[in-house]
């Protein structure tokens, strides 16, 4: 499957604004937006940046989840098409199965240093969910199940430096974690409050509704 895997600090100058994509390195020094915060390329510099139109700005705002996420757009198309069948607010609705996927709740509750490094230990089979293992980045964890690290996996260098410093990093209310014992519980579904990304998910809406 295709992905991108260039340099993904253009990414965050892109969107303009840090969107953590490399853990927490993001937080550091030595973070690409920190020294240089504009948009990458000739036209990126702050004096010859265009004035954004209303679709380049909707536009961008997809982007910029899918690359939080690390979707593709047929992906991306897929999640909004069932949020838009679902009650309720159709943007809010989308954030939270986004949130709900293994790859996310498996680097929000700590076990991996990024996105992209969590996506890679559930593809290589390093977690169950209630005790059967899932390699399938894309499962939707429901309220209650547990994810859990495979014995095996539990002295693999990632995982062990990303739980080694998880006290110092936000776990979300909805994810109970057990650090002694490798296991997390989702306890509840994220509301729009606890989902703190730098989104603004009705630009989405907008853009799909044309």
């Amino acid at each position: 499957m295709a992905r991108y895997i260039g340099p993904v600090c253009r990414i965050c100058r892109r969107a303009g604004m840090k969107l953590i994509l490399k853990g927490n390195r993001c937080l550091t020094e030595k973070c690409a937006f920190e020294r240089r915060g504009y948009p990458p390329g000739l036209h990126g510099q702050p004096s010859r940046s265009p004035k954004p139109t209303e679709y380049s700005v909707q536009l961008r705002e997809k982007q910029k989840v899918k690359q939080i996420y690390g979707l593709l757009e047929r992906q991306f198309r897929g999640y909004f098409r069932k949020a838009s069948k679902k009650k309720g607010i159709t943007g809010e609705i989308l954030l939270q199965m986004l949130e709900r996927r293994l790859d996310n709740v498996v680097y929000k509750a700590g076990f991996a240093r990024s996105g992209r490094e969590a996506r890679q230990m559930v593809r290589h089979g390093h977690f169950t969910v209630n005790g059967k293992r899932v390699n399938l980045p894309s499962y939707l964890i429901k309220e209650g199940q547990t994810i859990e690290v495979l014995d095996r996996c539990r002295e693999i260098p990632m995982i062990k430096e990303a739980m080694e410093n998880i006290e110092n990093k936000i776990i979300p209310s909805w994810i109970e974690v057990e650090k002694d014992n490798f296991r997390a519980k989702v306890v509840g579904l994220p509301t729009r409050e606890e989902i703190s990304l730098p989104i603004s998910e009705q630009l989405i809406v907008e853009l799909y509704s044309k």
